[in-house]
């Protein structure tokens, strides 16, 4: 859902890629009915494995999944990586109604931090303060 939003939301300006650290296989069918439901369409979208990124030199790493924190491999370069974490919604445990709001819940979560990282005016602030100010952004 992040790649989805991020592609969505930062238009030319970002290319995004995601990962898990323990892929599952598939994208989840909830995950393509919210996006959906968002105007966003990740049904071609694949499970990955963050290890064929490795190597890569990129300019922001952001795990967005609780269980990527700990998992999440070292990525040498000067990027800036930071962790904005959020509850996996694929473990929630709930009715279908439920499981589904559960989803657009963590969908309007990813979408407000990504609009707040898009929205950090990067050539007034120092290269510390906006590597800080990225990695706020997961206290939201």
């Amino acid at each position: 859902m992040a790649q989805g939003l991020m592609s969505k939301l930062g238009g030319e300006r970002f290319e995004a890629f995601s990962a898990g650290s323990y892929p599952s296989g598939y994208v989840h069918p909830l995950a393509i009915k919210t996006m959906n439901e968002m105007g966003i369409d990740i049904s071609q979208n694949v499970s990955k494995s963050l290890d064929q990124y490795i190597g890569i030199p990129w300019n922001f790493i952001i795990t967005v999944c609780d269980d990527a924190r700990e998992a999440c491999p070292v990525f040498p370069g000067g990027h800036i990586t930071a962790h904005w974490g959020f509850e996996d919604p694929a473990k929630f445990v709930g009715g279908e109604a439920e499981t589904r709001q559960f989803f657009r819940e963590i969908a309007r979560q990813i979408e407000r931090r990504i609009q707040l990282f898009l929205a950090l005016p990067e050539e007034k602030l120092s290269a510390l303060e906006y590597e800080k100010a990225v990695k706020k952004i997961g206290d939201q």
